[in-house]
């Protein structure tokens, strides 16, 4: 059904609202390595961290589920056993598919967004999926219990996550929507993003999910399924704003993933040349897993690029909303330093405006926006305190080392890979320099990849509040905003703990590769004080 039909269905239900009814480090490398006097004294030592939903029919299963929940509305039975606690993360939902992210929690979940969204007075939740193997059953239980609450639906289908936000921003039906997905995450996770009136769930906003479900504050109701394909919208928009001074050739590895189902139409129209690589649905995701934050994962976009003589290789994560980048000579630019290219263009035109990025992005960052007349503001990791600071400063642009680029000049706002790319390509057709000549202009230094280390949900928290009490970081500059960030006068190390897996990151940037060297050498020693079972591998 068209947006404005549904749109109409859920004004008329503004005022017939359905009520709540309560129911061991270990490197060869690195530990053979003495920090001598001289090493202290560098680090200023003194003496002493579109199947699914929008295909097939009605799974009865998930009728009979929503209808025996129904049935057995009021009973003292204990659903906190089957609503895990460690799934509702920092910015999302998110876990093993089955064992945590359950049809019943995504039953549930549906259940509690939707009261919340019409405690806000929002009627229709808009509602998507990514193209995991586990997605299609979860979105039929997600739908399910939205509907049980009188709340309507808005179903487009298999699409990216930046579509989910972009249709939260231009549909007149409601600002509202979950979009089943891990995101990044292996292919057996799942999970659900969610925004609210047009904002995306705090921390605090997510733990208030599960605490909705336990109480039993659930609207009861019946609500009206709707569909729409947000996608020609979506690509016509981007046609109107980007604009291209020549042809671009470009291959775009979607990570057999649902950027897939859009990033090559969209790119073909703005008049690129595209080679596809594994654009095809494959939820198993056979080729490599879809992070491009994992320098692995890239080195079979790298070698198309160049057997194509593209011009740059794009690559996307599991949801679409983050970008990796690959010159025409197989070099890889890390966001942060993609971040520099879209300062250089947007705070240029727009003198004075704020630029937010994270904690583990580049210092040069800080230069370079303020040569350019921009003011750099540094900030945690993830989407939506990211998004949140950004609202708060009214920055234009913001920007994070794992690929999450948020444009407000032209554009929304929220992170969105494929219009960060689109971006990117106008940049480099309207320059007339090559993708290498113009990162050639960058400040140069010596950094590693996010280093990922498995650390227990149990105790990655614990680990870094003991490394902020007791880490012997001599006269750097600490930042704890997110973790533990050491700046020196050569360089900078950060240890911080992820709030998307049980894992700690860490992340170094030095002037030399030898004073590289010596910081992951300090980390580790103070990581050892601490815990010497954590095992880290440089590689």
């Amino acid at each position: 059904m068209a947006a404005n039909e549904a749109s109409n269905t859920a004004t008329a239900k503004t005022g017939n609202r359905p009520r709540p009814v309560v129911g061991t480090v270990k490197n060869n490398d690195i530990l053979d390595i003495e920090i001598t006097e001289q090493d202290e004294a560098l680090f200023g030592f003194e003496d002493h961290s579109e199947q699914g939903a929008q295909g097939g029919t009605q799974p009865t299963n998930a009728e009979e589920y929503a209808e025996d929940e129904a049935n057995s509305q009021g009973s003292n039975l204990d659903v906190s056993q089957t609503i895990p606690d460690v799934v509702f993360r920092a910015y999302d939902i998110r876990g093993i598919a089955g064992s945590q992210v359950s049809n019943e929690l995504a039953y549930k979940v549906g259940q509690s967004v939707a009261s919340e969204a019409l405690d806000d007075g929002e009627n229709t939740l808009i509602i998507a999926r990514d193209a995991r193997l586990s997605s299609p059953e979860l979105t039929e239980y997600l739908i399910r219990g939205v509907l049980s609450t009188g709340c309507d639906v808005l179903n487009i289908g298999t699409v990216p996550t930046p579509l989910m936000y972009f249709a939260t921003e231009v549909l007149d039906t409601c600002s509202s929507g979950i979009i089943v997905t891990a995101s990044h995450n292996p292919a057996d996770h799942n999970g659900f993003k969610i925004v609210i009136n047009g904002k995306c769930r705090s921390e605090e906003d997510i733990k208030a999910i599960r605490g909705r479900i336990l109480k039993g504050e659930i609207y009861r109701g019946t609500g009206t399924e709707h569909r729409h394909d947000i996608v020609p919208q979506y690509i016509d928009t981007i046609f109107s704003d980007v604009a291209l001074a020549g042809e671009i050739s470009i291959v775009v590895d979607a990570a057999n993933a649902v950027a897939g189902t859009v990033a090559p139409q969209l790119f073909e129209e703005l008049g690129c040349q595209v080679t596809p690589l594994y654009c095809d649905l494959d939820g198993s995701f056979p080729n490599h897993s879809p992070d491009p934050s994992v320098e692995a994962n890239l080195q079979d976009l790298i070698k198309a690029v160049q057997d194509a003589g593209a011009d740059m290789g794009v690559a996307f994560d599991g949801d679409g909303d983050r970008l990796a980048v690959v010159t025409p000579k197989g070099k890889i630019i890390w966001p942060d330093r993609l971040l520099m290219l879209y300062a250089r263009d947007i705070v240029s035109r727009n003198p004075g405006a704020d630029v937010v990025f994270d904690v583990k992005s580049t210092r040069h960052l800080n230069k370079c926006i303020t040569e350019v007349g921009g003011r750099p503001v540094m900030w945690k990791t993830g989407h939506s305190p990211m998004k949140a600071k950004m609202q708060e400063t009214g920055a234009l642009l913001g920007g994070e080392f794992s690929g999450h680029i948020f444009i407000k000049d032209r554009w929304y706002g929220f992170d969105d890979g494929l219009y960060a790319a689109a971006r990117l390509i106008e940049i480099v057709s309207l320059q007339g320099q090559s993708l290498d000549d113009l990162c050639e202009e960058l400040p140069q230094s010596v950094a590693t990849p996010e280093i990922r280390v498995p650390v227990s949900e149990d105790k990655k928290f614990a680990l870094i509040e003991s490394l902020r009490a007791s880490g012997n970081f001599a006269d750097a500059k600490i930042t704890c905003i997110d973790g533990l960030r050491a700046d020196f006068s050569k360089g900078w190390g950060l240890v911080r703990a992820s709030n998307t897996s049980a894992a700690i990151t860490l992340r170094f940037e030095a002037d030399t590769p030898d004073f590289l060297h010596k910081l992951k050498a300090l980390f580790v020693r103070e990581i050892r004080k601490i815990d010497n079972t954590i095992n880290i591998d440089w590689k």
